[in-house]
């Protein structure tokens, strides 16, 4: 597998393609790279050491077991294949509690007690914005997982990039047709009080608008929260379509809580998948869902042409076709979002190969190869799908995926392209001095 390089950067065309095609595309075969000759050819045997900011504790600490156990089966299928340069990789994992001001001291601890080459994996955006800073002051390429539109904004900086995941303009800017043109028109929002909720705010808002629709209400709910009905109330008459999208350890309960709130005349809903992260949808309460569409990253249940590279990547992070853990039915994944650490790091790894990357001195090279990279093949490396990255904005784009509940499955309805969720640029972080 070769990704596509821009022609313009620093690093030649022809470098980066022979790295990539000896990096990871040899990372796709099985046994093509063997472990025990890749580590002892490397020109150092020192671990690549990846600093995992895991949200252990707090409102993300669903996402953060999965996303740990993702991390481990990636890094497990790149040390089987020899790892990166010649060199394993170890995983060093802090929590961060889903605290903005923690993740800043974890970033701190990565760069200074464990010795650290990057660092990678962080979800909540609140989180991603009060880490950041830090990491672009200790010069550590800071890799995030979030879906928040804080990096390709431009708030951030160059060492943050967000090549794994799209981001949250982009998914609701491809899905919004879908919404206008099957739904309705007149839609009432409900999201998280932070920074990803307000991004689901702005940029549906104006998407929906583009489609000739209007948010009729905009229900902003505090993501500790642990009851919902007094909110509902403060939904208009006229809405048609009422968009969710919460997160946190009460979603099951802010699901069943609508449901009983509107009975069978509902309007129309669409969720994002958020709102059932880690929650069977088949649970007791939840039967109201039948009917309902949904948002997926990836579709938790496996689809009937479900593609060779996520049967090998599903069996890899050990889920069963409902998105469960094989060890435990009742175990629910974070599906749709999990995959950006599989992804993610198999970009750090094409990088590293594609600079030569051999410690932190040769941190802005990595950047840099990251930076020059544009299409990324549907692959074992990307079993969400194909991916184009922008170097500029630091942001990847991909497929989005509109799954409706029909007879207890999310079986999946439309899938929109690329080009649908591309925006103008916001920023060239490629101008910023390292």
């Amino acid at each position: 597998m070769t990704y596509g390089i821009k022609k313009s950067s620093k690093i030649s065309r022809r470098s980066t393609l022979l790295g990539l095609g000896a990096g990871v595309g040899a990372m796709a075969t099985a046994g093509a790279f063997p472990g025990s000759l890749g580590f002892a050819q490397a020109q150092s045997s020192a671990p690549i050491r990846i600093g995992f900011q895991k949200h252990a504790t707090g409102i993300g600490a669903a996402y953060g077991r999965w996303y740990d156990a993702t991390t481990t089966a990636a890094v497990k299928r790149i040390n089987d294949n020899g790892g990166i340069n010649g060199r394993p990789v170890e995983v060093v994992t802090e929590d961060d509690g889903t605290d903005p001001s923690r993740g800043a001291e974890v970033l701190e601890k990565f760069a200074n007690q464990h010795e650290c080459d990057v660092a990678f994996g962080t979800l909540f955006s609140h989180v991603v914005i009060g880490s950041a800073p830090r990491a672009a002051e200790l010069k550590m390429p800071y890799f995030v997982v979030s879906e928040g539109h804080h990096v390709a904004s431009g708030m951030l900086n160059r060492y943050t990039l967000q090549p794994g995941i799209t981001d949250v303009k982009s998914q609701v800017q491809a899905m919004a047709p879908f919404v206008a043109g099957n739904l309705g028109k007149k839609v009432t929002m409900i999201f998280p009080d932070f920074a990803f909720g307000h991004d689901h705010r702005d940029f549906f808002t104006k998407a929906i608008e583009a489609q000739g629709g209007e948010v009729v209400a905009s229900i902003a709910i505090p993501p500790t929260e642990t009851t919902f009905t007094r909110y509902f109330p403060s939904i208009p008459r006229e809405t048609e379509v009422i968009y969710h999208v919460m997160v946190g350890p009460a979603v099951l309960t802010f699901v069943k809580e609508l449901g009983e709130f509107f009975g069978p005349n509902r309007p129309e809903i669409f969720g994002f998948i958020d709102s059932l992260e880690a929650v069977d949808i088949n649970s007791t309460g939840l039967e109201f869902l039948e009917g309902t569409y949904f948002w997926e990253g990836m579709p938790r249940h496996a689809q009937d042409d479900q593609s060779e590279f996520e049967k090998t990547y599903r069996a890899a992070v050990g889920v069963d076709d409902r998105g469960a853990s094989l060890d435990d039915p009742a175990d629910v994944s974070t599906y749709a979002h999990m995959f950006g650490c599989w992804e993610t790091l198999n970009i750090i790894k094409a990088g590293m190969e594609t600079s030569g990357y051999q410690g932190p001195q040769d941190r802005s090279k990595l950047i840099e190869a990251v930076e020059a990279m544009t299409d990324m093949p549907h692959s074992e490396d990307h079993p969400q799908g194909a991916k184009r990255f922008n170097g500029k904005t630091h942001q990847t784009f991909g497929a989005q995926y509109i799954s409706k509940v029909t007879d207890g499955k999310l079986a999946v309805q439309h899938t929109t392209s690329i080009e649908d969720g591309m925006y103008e640029d916001e920023v060239d972080y490629t101008t910023q001095s390292f």
